[in-house]
């Protein structure tokens, strides 16, 4: 095991399945000369080449419509956008060729591509560059959606995804490229679609994904000084969701919160709630909670955002609540 950064941990993952495979490719914008703009394909150009390693236009729609082509003809592409925010101008090729092109021609084609970059808040950037579209994109039939929250998940996952028959949204975030993990020197692939128990408990279930996984864990260690046990649970994918581990997990606890960075409307806590309620309703002491941005557009100013995003004290108090213990 070595301590490497979410960005390197991106990186490895990519160059490995270049290497092992020579239809993967990887196109975006700075990707190339620039080495990504966030530093996760460095050294790539270097290796693979500008054939392989491919600087685009500022032209989302443009370069995935590119690629989706590309998949369709027995290539493996790995799309970078810069943010999410900007894959908004992609989402007709995500949405309408990626994601429909099996069922559309009867199974004669296949769309193996990863579609990836940044998403969710990142400080002050305001409204149009600060969203979470986990949801958007995971009521979509036909797209897989990945959202890991720490460097051993990203290669696992990614690795994963890259393999993949089918058209994958891998969820990233700006504010974790530097976060540091511990990852295996050799090969190894986390299977799409398995949740993971990062800490077990026995009095609440609280399930999280992607970079506010560190909001619920310091959360979790609030609440044992309170004695509080909180199990928590990392989705890592939202699309397949892994049901299972979470109604397993309530039928211990009795007792369910979800955590999540994005709005609350149409939201992936409302489905898990759906669900756990469906197959575990027998089993809840007390109604399902969830903890979720505000309902507005996200604000430049700090102490806008501070009012806005769920913190560790949010979760603490609705803890409490669900625990009686307010």
């Amino acid at each position: 095991m070595r301590e490497i950064q979410f960005r390197e941990a991106i990186c490895e993952a990519m160059s490995e399945e270049m290497r092992r495979d020579e239809t993967v490719f990887l196109l975006g914008e700075e990707v190339a000369e620039y080495n990504g703009a966030y530093k996760a394909s460095k050294g790539m150009l270097d290796e693979f080449g500008a054939k392989r390693v491919i600087d685009t236009p500022i032209a989302e729609l443009g370069f995935s419509g590119i690629a989706v082509g590309a998949a369709m003809n027995g290539l493996r592409p790995i799309v970078e956008f810069m943010t999410w925010n900007f894959a908004i101008l992609a989402a007709d090729q995500i949405i309408n060729s990626a994601a429909k092109m099996l069922q559309m021609s009867g199974g004669q084609y296949n769309v193996p591509i990863v579609f990836r970059g940044p998403n969710g808040t990142a400080g002050q950037l305001a409204a149009t560059h600060s969203q979470s579209f986990e949801s958007m994109y995971a009521h979509i039939p036909g797209l897989k959606v990945i959202t890991p929250s720490n460097p051993y998940d990203a290669k696992g996952l990614l690795k994963a995804a890259i393999r993949d028959n089918d058209p994958v949204v891998f969820m990233e975030s700006e504010k974790m490229y530097g976060d540091k993990g511990m990852v295996p020197d050799g090969e190894y692939i986390i299977p799409i679609g398995v949740a993971d128990i990062k800490r077990e408990g026995t009095d609440v279930t609280l399930v999280s994904f992607g970079k506010i996984m560190k909001t619920a864990l310091l959360a979790a260690e609030e609440l044992a000084k309170e004695g509080i046990s909180v199990e928590v649970i990392d989705l890592r994918t939202i699309r397949p969701l892994d049901i299972d581990c979470i109604v397993n997990s309530v039928k211990k606890t009795n007792r369910l919160i979800i955590l999540e960075e994005s709005w609350p409307v149409a939201s992936i806590s409302t489905e898990i709630t759906y669900r756990v309620q469906r197959h575990a309703f027998d089993y809840l002491d007390a109604p399902i909670r969830r903890v979720t941005q505000t309902d507005t557009p996200f604000a430049f100013a700090t102490s806008l955002i501070d009012a806005a995003l769920p913190g560790v004290h949010d979760v603490v108090r609705v803890a409490k609540e669900v625990c009686y213990k307010a």
